[in-house]
């Protein structure tokens, strides 16, 4: 029986190139593990990126056959996307292997370590990015293991999505899309907001509440956000946009391009950024960093030289005065969240949006129509392609035009593009003198490919 991480030393990870898989598997070679693993995207003679990224660092990789699970694994790792009928399930059970899904493995580490759980429907990659980049820069030498890969750990030619520090903190994301949150007992809890997406409210207030009462020190939460500051514990320690009751609260905020400035308890803070959720994201880590320990000044200094995450509002480039710009935005209020911060940057923002899975866009389908209509301009545009699906058993009585005609429906600018290889064409006679092309989407592997290949073409 597998109770801490010290119990085992051979380890075996089912779905290795996953991005919360390999962050977890990079950690634990991090600090001294023998690691191994396989994925479905790994084939005979074919270039694999991430298996490239992932045998540099000492992890061996295997064909999805079974070939790298032996009698000397101690431990096999599952996400929650594979099944108990995947063969190299069926041979660990075979073998007597303990098997354990990534969250839990996740919840043993956090417990060897003096653990910030960053937690909230939007925001826990770029906000546990941030807190990095300050402790590391005061020195503390810090872990982490993200959802999203770091621009300055990707500099160095990895994944991005994780680090071993010498330190004693470590950063992690506590995740409410699979109920895991509620098995972390972190140091300090961090709430970044609550807002409707995997689950009902009801639902995601019961996770939250079930978050703050497993943290064992400081929970701090964000007191602008309606359903988050429920949860608050001590208002001075919470962080906040623009709201008095919040300790460390965004004041004077100024988007200028690709650049803002706000004051936060005093201290003026520079960030290469945009979008106010961004600055609140920046008060949320300067929350926990300053109340452990780290000077504003010195919070202030590090987040001049924030360079960001993969694939969150990731600038692309310019042509021809129009800036591409990539997001990872895949729930309503992260989509209107990412059309509002590119507003300030042009005349005008055309939107593109892949909505993920059948089941989630019709849960969402009203929530999506009523916060995108809400903060198009009347020059701006909402451009979708039909829903993503990963294959499965879903029942396909939905379309992403629905959502397109519920949108026209409020005197917004919203089309449909059925495939997304044909967006470029239809939307060419739409750019402007001074445009933003936003392209939104998530889960879907080849998403990269497709934003890359849509600038390049432009």
């Amino acid at each position: 029986m597998i109770q801490k991480i010290e119990d085992f030393q051979n380890v075996f990870f089912i779905g290795v190139a996953g991005v919360g898989m390999s962050a977890v598997a990079q950690y634990l070679k991090g600090i001294g593990k023998n690691v191994a693993g396989s994925d479905r995207y790994f084939h005979p003679n074919e270039y694999n990126k991430t298996k490239e990224q992932l045998e540099a660092e000492g992890i061996d990789c295997f064909l999805q056959d079974g070939s790298g699970i032996t009698k000397e694994t101690d431990l096999v790792v599952v996400s929650t996307a594979i099944e108990d009928t995947v063969f190299e399930v069926q041979k660990s059970r075979e073998l007597g292997i303990s098997i354990m899904k990534r969250s839990e493995l996740l919840a043993l580490i956090a417990k060897s370590k003096k653990t910030v759980a960053v937690g909230g429907t939007s925001g826990k990659s770029t906000t546990s990015a941030m807190l990095y980049q300050i402790l590391n820069d005061a020195g503390s030498s810090p872990s982490i293991i993200s959802g999203a890969g770091l621009t300055s750990i990707i500099k160095q030619g990895k994944i991005g999505n994780a680090a071993v520090g010498k330190g004693e903190w470590l950063i992690i994301e506590a995740d409410e899309s699979d109920g895991s949150i509620v098995q972390y007992e972190p140091e300090i809890g961090l709430l970044l907001n609550i807002d409707k997406d995997h689950q009902e409210i009801d639902e995601l207030l019961h996770l939250f509440t079930v978050f703050k009462n497993n943290t064992k020190g400081l929970f701090i939460v964000n007191q602008s956000n309606t359903l988050s500051k429920k949860l608050s514990e001590n208002p001075h320690q919470d962080f906040g946009f623009e709201t008095e009751k919040a300790g460390y609260n965004v004041t004077d905020f100024v988007q200028n391009g690709f650049q803002q400035k706000f004051i936060l308890k005093q201290q003026e803070f520079t960030m290469n950024a945009i979008g106010e959720y961004n600055a609140e994201n920046a008060a949320a880590a300067v929350a926990v960093a300053h109340q452990i320990g780290v000077d504003l000044k010195t919070c202030a200094e590090s987040l001049s030289q924030y360079e960001g995450i993969y694939r969150r509002q990731q600038i692309l480039g310019e042509k021809n005065g129009i800036w591409v710009i990539d997001d990872y935005a895949h729930n309503p209020a992260k989509c209107a969240a990412s059309i509002k911060a590119c507003q300030p940057l042009a005349d005008k923002v055309i939107a593109w949006f892949q909505p993920h899975g059948y089941g989630p866009t019709r849960f969402l389908r009203t929530d999506f129509v009523e916060e995108i209509s809400k903060v198009l301009r009347p020059q701006d545009e909402i451009w979708m392609s039909e829903i993503f699906y990963a294959g499965g058993t879903a029942v396909k009585d939905i379309s992403a035009n629905d959502l397109v005609e519920d949108i026209q429906q409020k005197g917004k600018n919203a089309y449909f593009v059925e495939h997304r290889e044909d967006f470029l064409e239809a939307v060419k006679p739409h750019f402007g003198t001074s445009s933003v092309v936003l392209l939104m989407g998530a889960r879907d592997p080849s998403l990269e490919t497709f934003t890359k290949d849509f600038f390049e073409k432009m």
